[in-house]
């Protein structure tokens, strides 16, 4: 058994016990956790631990108080429990000014803009939802599904709805802003504000508007619906597949992933005030397996995901069940507060010229939505071990295609094939085993491990 695998059972029972703890805090305190979903570059975060700003990781977990940091080569999303996102772009801050749960059961979100450019996609899946955007004296408060972008200078702000329209109270007075419409506003000068007709276009509307077509059109693809919540179920259906595993249920499992991978080979332990060590795993995927439900070695299949637990509130270490001879669960540092890295760290979801995936990665380093068709590169590892990916980057002045790149998209080639679904063109060698399958209900894997 590799030796990156970390504690004994012994210290699993006691993070299983601090996880309860931490979790039952949490539900009292009515506290929200938020996904940091994706990081592009160089962004930094601020715990609120009086630590200040320090390197930010996909995955974590935001509360309230918390600031996140673009620089500037980097962007970033957060993703909410209900599917809403915020996205920021380079040489942008934003705070968490509230993340609460009311007693009614209605979420309380407040992000304060304080530099930058900030695009906002808030979902109303739940009426009484409170969703607010404040900026220089100027605040914001959608009551229907609206997506818009505000941009904070130091003199000017103006902001842009794409779709649906928005109400804004501030120094000058109420602004209603409908679609395709935007409104500025002259800070120097009592927030005056000044109607648009159209939208001025910035760099990064195509980035925004590929990624909010990202998460609708991956949303809905799995076979799974049951789950509560919709922070991470787009990344889910597109790096992974759904299986009915006879006498387990409906389970999920990573692509890339071989008998010498396990769920908990490459992530970091983080400390939380007043919660204590979180795991934050480093997989693009890595978001809803690791905070509810369990893992489960399937004889046969290898590690897989059961959905579930979402009753009993968030977790701080997730549950394994049947694990295999000899498998050393994690266990969270015992003191200190320092981050303790475990395996790969997670990086940067630029998409490269060149990817080169390996079984056992578990699709760590492959950018969301860089390849569209992951169950034709998952087949192709599985036959030869590796696939050389060349994926198209997305055209935005952060992510200026690399030379020799395809400016005008990336395809993939199965054997001298060429599917019309796109993704990457890929090469491959090796030798090695993945499970098929493209987002969609499967009865089992077609390949035991």
């Amino acid at each position: 058994m590799s030796n990156r695998r970390l504690g004994t059972w012994f210290a699993l029972g006691g993070g299983l016990i601090f996880a309860l703890a931490a979790t039952a805090v949490m539900a009292e305190s009515h506290a929200r956790i938020v996904r940091l979903s994706d990081i592009q570059g160089n962004v930094e975060i601020d715990r609120n631990s009086g630590q200040g700003f320090e390197k930010a990781s996909v995955n974590m977990p935001l509360v309230e108080g918390m600031k996140l940091s673009a620089k500037s080569d980097a962007r970033a999303e957060v993703e909410f429990e209900d599917g809403s996102t915020v996205r920021i772009t380079p040489n942008t801050k934003i705070e968490f000014t509230a993340l609460s749960l009311q007693d009614s059961g209605a979420k309380v979100s407040t992000i304060t803009l304080t530099q930058g450019l900030a695009y906002f996609d808030y979902t109303a899946k739940q009426k009484d939802n409170v969703f607010t955007v404040l900026f220089k004296d100027e605040k914001v408060r959608p009551e229907e599904s609206v997506r818009f972008r505000v941009k904070l200078e130091e003199a000017t702000a103006s902001v842009a709805v794409f779709n649906g329209e928005l109400n804004l109270e501030g120094l000058s007075g109420p602004v209603q802003v409908g679609k395709n419409k935007s409104a500025s506003f002259d800070l120097a000068n009592g927030n005056k504000s000044m109607l648009a007709k159209n939208i001025e276009e910035e760099p990064f509307d195509g980035w925004d508007k590929e990624q909010a077509k990202y998460q609708k059109e991956y949303a809905s693809k799995g076979s799974y619906r049951d789950y509560p919540y919709s922070y991470g179920v787009s990344d889910l259906n597109y790096y992974g597949n759904y299986y009915n595993v006879p006498g387990y249920g409906m389970m999920w499992q990573p692509y890339f992933a071989g008998m010498g991978w396990d769920p908990f080979m490459d992530g970091s332990w983080m400390f939380y005030p007043g919660v204590g060590y979180t795991w934050v795993s480093a997989y693009p995927w890595g978001w809803m397996p690791y905070r509810y439900g369990a893992w489960n070695f399937v004889p046969g299949y290898g590690w897989m995901w059961a959905p579930g637990g979402f009753g009993g509130g968030w977790a701080t270490v997730v549950r394994v069940t049947n694990p295999p001879t000899r498998f050393r669960p994690p266990a969270p540092p015992v003191r200190g507060t320092a981050t303790v890295a475990v395996g790969r760290p997670a990086t940067s979801t630029f998409a490269p010229s060149r990817l080169t995936v390996h079984n056992d990665s578990a699709g760590l380093g492959v950018p969301r939505g860089a390849v569209s068709n992951m169950s034709k590169v998952s087949r192709q590892v599985q036959t030869a071990g590796t696939a050389t990916i060349h994926p198209a980057p997305a055209r935005t002045p952060a992510m200026t295609p690399p030379s020799g790149a395809n400016p005008g998209g990336s395809h993939a080639s199965m054997g001298g094939s060429h599917p019309s679904s796109g993704g990457g063109h890929m090469n491959a060698g090796g030798g090695g085993r993945m499970s098929t399958g493209g987002g969609g209900h499967a009865s089992a894997p077609s390949r035991p491990h």
